[in-house]
């Protein structure tokens, strides 16, 4: 049992998702989980570095973001298979707080948004998230997929940038400007990564001839992930041929080969009031992440569904913790997730063996990073980028109405030229508007044939749907559609399922309406909301309950 509050509002219970799956735990799934987070480790390395140089801040700080929020949110979590880390999505957003206020303050804000996570958690606000339309959600994705290509064109050409600016036009620009210090070399490595990644799992498809070694070897190589082949030939041969392409070594100076030591942001008030928009940013783009990667994980799996809320919490928590150690916001990530599940995940142990074989790697192999040249992690991000986006809705969008077409091009464009909280705010506004149009499309009013010998004194209308404040204006034009020797309307109501205080409104400015003009209006076989609020705010009193009948027969029956 959650904790009750005064007002009756009842809090979520923290319970990490851990616990329930260890109660039956064994040794063969233990095996299983060994197996996939040794596996998720590998994928997760170069991409943790990728993101966090894409994010403008160092490599390690991806790793350290990998490994400890990546512990956290397995070990605090609601899903069993969910694997969290720096993602994709955030790369264009943590670069526009890192330019605009700087790192210290990034921090700060992942902090802070983490607390906002938890809290959002607490109050069981998770399911909120599935409130977003589709539509809103690829429109953003499909803008932060070509924001991501975008930031990865510098480093992919070998351009001689100091300084990227976060903005979609001004990047154009700079790019454009800076066209003529192109390195051929970087594009070469940074292309043929690319290709290794694309082709690679499709040497897994070659058929297994028994008489041929050389195809049986190549499929079981090719059970290692693309992005570690592609990563590994490109640091080998960067090192072996001193390419001239810039490095990780050249750019940051390399890896540190240890743990991140634990510092305490400066937090202030003034500096704090000025990243409200940064941190409902990321906190707002975390839960829609991990509660959508949580949910497609919860198709792919046998295990229970993922509880929402403890998610939430799971993911506040890291959130919390991570910067202090140097992290960068952390979520739920789909493609980690995906391999996780894959390759046969049975619980968060494989998360937590992701984690320490990321920090197994760090404490081991570090100073090998050096040598990684940026082009390469481009080239994997570009694949990466290609795969966050859901290009084949817009050619889909001819099947779909004009109002899902506005609002997903909509979000699109406003994502790739200002910002994802700009783009999810409009979207919203926008598939509001769109939402309460079609609903006071859904209410009508139709004429009622009433049965022989009832006089042409009395006149009936039907009422659909839903009146609401959107839907008003066709109470309002009742008057105009009644015969001039009206003396009764019947309104039978069986099929207005609702009401609202609006539309309780518009009854009574008809009821006001009618008398003036001597005509009597009877409301028949009202649904129980309808019904309601027309009790509890007085208006059965006021129109008479003799005036308000079980159905059109005792309306009629009453009228005459």
């Amino acid at each position: 049992m959650g904790i009750r509050l005064p007002a009756g509002l009842e809090l979520a219970t923290f319970r990490p998702r851990l616990l329930d799956d260890l109660r039956d735990y064994n040794r063969q799934r233990f095996a299983r989980d060994i197996s996939a987070g040794l596996t998720v480790g590998v994928v997760a390395l170069p991409l943790a570095m990728a993101f966090a140089i894409a994010s403008g801040v160092k490599p390690e700080q991806g790793l350290f973001t990998a490994i400890i929020a990546g512990f956290l949110i397995s070990a605090l979590g609601g899903s069993s298979v969910q694997i969290g880390g720096p993602a994709g999505a955030f790369i264009v957003i943590v670069y526009g707080i890192v330019q605009r206020y700087g790192l210290g303050n990034l921090l700060i804000s992942t902090v802070l948004a983490g607390g906002l996570l938890f809290l959002m958690g607490l109050f069981k606000l998770g399911v909120l998230v599935r409130y977003i339309p589709v539509t809103i959600v690829i429109g953003f994705t499909n803008g932060i997929a070509v924001l991501i290509a975008l930031s990865q064109v510098k480093d992919l050409l070998g351009l001689s940038i100091d300084n990227l600016p976060a903005d979609f036009f001004s990047q154009i620009g700079t790019l454009g400007r800076h066209l003529h210090t192109l390195n051929p070399l970087a594009v070469a490595v940074g292309l043929a990564c690319l290709a290794i990644v694309i082709l690679w799992p499709k040497l897994y498809a070659l058929p297994a001839i028994a008489h041929s070694p050389v195809q049986r070897g190549l499929k079981v190589v090719a059970r290692l992930p693309g992005t570690i082949v592609a990563l590994g030939l490109a640091t080998m041969l960067t090192a072996l041929f001193a390419l001239p392409v810039e490095t990780i070594g050249s750019r940051f100076g390399g890896i540190p080969q240890g743990l991140p030591s634990f510092e305490w942001p400066a937090f202030s008030w003034d500096g704090i009031r000025q990243l409200f928009i940064p941190t409902l940013t990321i906190a707002m783009l975390g839960a829609i992440e991990s509660l959508l990667c949580a949910r497609v994980a919860d198709n792919m799996s046998e295990r229970p569904r993922h509880d929402p809320n403890q998610e939430l919490m799971g993911q506040g928590v890291a959130n919390m913790v991570v910067p202090f150690f140097g992290g960068i916001p952390a979520t739920g990530t789909i493609a980690r997730t995906v391999t996780n599940v894959r390759s046969g995940a049975s619980s968060p142990v494989a998360g937590i063996v992701h984690a320490f074989t990321l920090l197994a790697v760090v404490l081991v192999a570090a100073p090998l990073a050096s040598h990684v040249p940026l082009a390469a992690l481009a080239g994997i991000l570009l694949f990466v980028a290609w795969n966050m986006g859901e290009w084949r809705e817009f050619v889909r969008l001819r099947q779909f109405s004009v109002p899902y077409r506005v609002l997903l091009v909509g979000t699109f464009v406003l994502t790739v030229v200002f910002d994802l909280t700009v783009a999810v705010e409009a979207g919203l506004v926008m598939a509001c508007v769109f939402f309460i149009y079609r609903m006071s499309t859904l209410f009508r009013i139709e004429a009622l044939h009433l049965p022989a010998g009832v006089p042409d004194t009395v006149q009936a209308m039907k009422l659909y749907g839903a009146l609401f404040f959107g839907a008003v204006a066709k109470v309002e034009a009742i008057t105009q559609r009644l015969h001039p020797n009206t003396r009764v309307l019947v309104l039978e109501m069986h099929r207005l399922i609702s009401i609202d205080t609006t539309g309780l409104d518009a009854l009574e400015q008809l009821h006001r309406s009618l008398q003036r003009q001597g005509i009597r209006l009877v409301l028949c076989d009202l649904n129980e909301q309808p019904r309601s609020l027309m009790e509890r705010s007085g208006f059965a009193d006021h129109l008479g309950r003799h005036n308000l009948v079980s159905d059109l027969h005792a309306a009629v029956a009453a009228a005459t």
